[in-house]
């Protein structure tokens, strides 16, 4: 983890941005969070940036042009991302692809950089930004050029809803399964919560009044208590690494017993770590491979980020880096890198999977007219073997598109 940040740390300190004199390179930028409330999320996902870009790099960069990235630690703070972007989109050259991160900045940024035909990148997998045109009419405006990869919060929290329902009926119990949705009361959290409880109610579910929680650490005996008290069987974690890690410590106290789903970003191996055996049991939509499977794409997480075992966090952005890498490439022969030669780029493939990284990124599909880049959700359960963390495959649930779920 210390070389993570310290890598992340350099990548902000070596000059990224600065365009040579030739034009001989391509500049992006770069949003993370190493101080804020998820830098157990962020420091991963800065270091798997940094890590690529030095990859690319040595490797050829972007069809023989260097790859610069701006990198700034906006301490997961909305206001300070868009003065960041603002910045940025007042130097000359402007930016034209930014890899950004959370989803109350993507949101709030969204109708700018859309307006400004900047291609945004996110951690965020708010449905709210996979509508292109706005035609299903659930969102104020379309997002034709914000992109993520990964099953939607929404498409994500029905697929582990779906499993529990299906689990209680394998069990013979009588009754409906008791279902809870925990969050803190923002724009993260809040992105799957209605979708979700609806569709967990759909499926035969009784959906319990939701429990707040808040993102950053703290000691959570008081909500743990009321899920013990609600007799919940199933519950569902709706913020980042640094509040599960705490919420899980607390439950652990009290004695909850429930089967815990969380987000693509509350759970991964440090977070199983930082929590000890109480973390045994979670399960977590992970689209991506962890660390040491055996498929062809391990051999390039090795070669970027050498053998220090890495986590789920770090896979899905070096994903998304060599997503971006091939979408910079595509672009720089056809026409140049524009945020509309990006955007372009991003519907050229279907069931992409980014060159060398075969088995480790969900195979994804953007079109013109709907941004969810896959309708399939591996869901995956955590084990504590020893003290070490581990995987176990539970299920694939395909979620499809269905155009009643675009935006939401």
């Amino acid at each position: 983890m210390k070389r993570f940040i310290r890598n992340a740390t350099l990548g902000g300190l070596l000059g990224f941005g600065l365009l040579s004199a030739a034009g001989a390179q391509i500049v992006i930028g770069s949003l993370d969070d190493l101080t804020g409330p998820t830098s157990a999320n962020g420091k991963d996902f800065a270091a798997a940036k940094s890590d690529a870009v030095k990859w690319i790099n040595a490797n050829g960069g972007i069809n023989g042009k260097k790859l610069e990235m701006k990198s700034f630690d906006y301490s997961y703070k909305a206001p300070v991302a868009i003065s960041t972007y603002k910045r940025w989109m007042s130097e000359s050259p402007r930016l034209e692809v930014i890899y950004g991160y959370g989803t109350a900045d993507t949101e709030a940024l969204s109708p700018t950089v859309n307006g400004d035909k900047v291609v945004y990148f996110s951690h965020s997998f708010s449905a709210n930004v996979t509508d292109p045109t706005g035609a299903s009419k659930r969102v104020e405006r379309g997002t034709p050029f914000n992109f993520f990869h990964g099953p939607t919060y929404s498409d994500g929290c029905r697929a582990q809803a779906r499993y529990a329902a299906e689990d209680w009926k394998k069990k013979g119990q009588p009754g409906k399964g008791k279902f809870v949705y925990m969050g803190d009361n923002h724009p993260y959290p809040n992105s799957a919560k209605e979708a979700c409880m609806a569709y967990a109610a759909q499926v035969g579910l009784e959906v319990l009044p939701p429990i707040q929680y808040g993102m950053a650490p703290a000691d959570f005996k008081a909500q743990c208590l009321s899920l013990k008290e609600s007799g919940a069987q199933y519950t569902y974690l709706a913020n980042a690494a640094n509040g599960t890690i705490a919420l899980l410590k607390s439950c652990a106290t009290v004695g909850v017993k429930t089967q815990y789903f969380t987000n693509i970003y509350a759970y991964s191996e440090p977070v199983m770590e930082a929590i000890g055996d109480a973390a045994d049991g979670v399960i977590a939509p992970v689209h991506v491979a962890p660390w040491g499977s055996d498929v062809p794409g391990m051999k390039l997480i090795r070669a970027m980020g050498g053998e220090t075992p890495k986590s789920t966090f770090y896979m899905a952005a070096a994903c998304t880096m060599m997503y971006l890498k091939e979408a910079l490439e595509w672009a720089d022969k056809n026409g140049g890198v524009t945020g509309p030669n990006v955007q372009k780029a991003m519907y050229q493939k279907a069931n992409w999977v980014p060159r060398g990284l075969e088995g480790v990124c969900a195979p994804a599909t953007w079109t013109a007219t709907d941004h969810r880049s896959v309708d399939e959700v591996p869901l995956l359960q955590g084990v504590m073997k020893g003290g070490k963390p581990g995987w176990r495959p539970i299920e694939v649930i395909k979620v499809g598109r269905d155009k009643e779920w675009l935006g939401r």
